[in-house]
């Protein structure tokens, strides 16, 4: 299970004395916690894998914010420091196909669905994100759209 792994990874950054990793680690293991807490679960409890995924996206997505913010204010430091901190969070999530892979399957969907008016767009939005959910990224599924139309 991705809890119980990433727990055990704790111990393996603090022996290889991974400043990095293990922040990101400890970070982990706390917003689990909190998603168990907020769950109505004990802190003992284990999140499913799915509920994993769901926290460590949100995590990266927080931290894919705070580098483009940092880059707005010239803070190199933190940019390097929130993107090595991103590739970490990056190694535990599924790969995300990419534009091509998504403009097939709106195509795909739009035809479909026969949706021709742009005011239908919501739509089959809705339908996309549902069914590549945890597949793609969500700005690249809106950007794919917005070109259909």
């Amino acid at each position: 299970m991705l809890h119980e792994q990433i727990k055990n990874n704790i111990k393996e950054a603090m022996l290889a004395k991974d400043t990095v990793r293990l922040e990101v680690m400890r970070g982990l293991v706390t917003a689990f916690t909190n998603e168990l807490v907020a769950t109505g679960k004990t802190p003992q409890d284990l999140l499913t894998d799915e509920q994993v995924l769901v926290v460590i996206t949100r995590l990266a997505k927080q931290r894919k914010d705070s580098i483009e913010q940092f880059k707005k204010g010239n803070r190199d430091d933190l940019v390097k420091e929130e993107s090595a901190q991103l590739a970490i969070l990056e190694t535990y999530l599924p790969k995300l196909m990419d534009k091509s892979e998504v403009e097939k399957i709106v195509k795909m969907k739009k035809e479909e669905m026969g949706i021709i008016d742009p005011k239908e767009k919501g739509k089959l939005m809705s339908v996309i994100m549902k069914d590549l959910k945890g597949k793609a990224d969500g700005s690249v599924v809106k950007e794919v759209v917005d070109a259909l139309f």
